[in-house]
């Protein structure tokens, strides 16, 4: 993942700093700085936030597309709606839970809590499926409607 790139331009495209963009979605700067130096793997809810509040698609953040946002994309995400797509996608896909779990690295259980809705998806799973299927994360998420897929 290379979103790290991506938000630092974003951020000194828009003459912020990180202090100021850490502030704006609620984290201290260092935590911040951490997601543009790649310490940390950003979690979801961050990279909503800041998709949010940069006003561009999660797919431009993760370098899906070039196109900074989606018409008609709502803030932040549905989460029902993400875990009927996440469950759709699997099944579009003929992947059971077990086999979605071993692309991802994980146990069959992470998946089945996703799907439940108890817990929102780990952003590099998230990563690694719209990567591998060119499907798009703010579809998935439940931000926008269309594309589902990418190109």
């Amino acid at each position: 993942m290379n979103y790290n790139i991506r938000i630092k331009d974003i951020r000194i495209g828009l003459n912020l700093s990180q202090t100021e963009v850490a502030k704006a979605i609620g984290l201290a700067r260092q935590t911040y700085n951490h997601y543009e130096t790649l310490k940390n793997i950003i979690p979801l809810k961050h990279l909503i936030a800041l998709a949010d509040y940069f006003n561009v698609s999660i797919d431009y953040i993760l370098y899906f597309t070039n196109n900074p946002n989606y018409k008609n994309s709502i803030k932040n995400i549905n989460l029902e709606l993400s875990r009927k797509r996440l469950k759709e996608f699997r099944k579009e896909h003929d992947l059971t839970q077990v086999k979605l779990a071993t692309i991802l690295n994980t146990f069959h259980t992470v998946i089945v809590d996703y799907e439940k809705g108890k817990n929102l998806i780990a952003t590099s799973f998230l990563y690694t499926i719209c990567k591998k299927y060119n499907i798009s994360a703010d579809y998935l998420l439940g931000k926008i409607d269309n594309p589902k897929y990418l190109k």
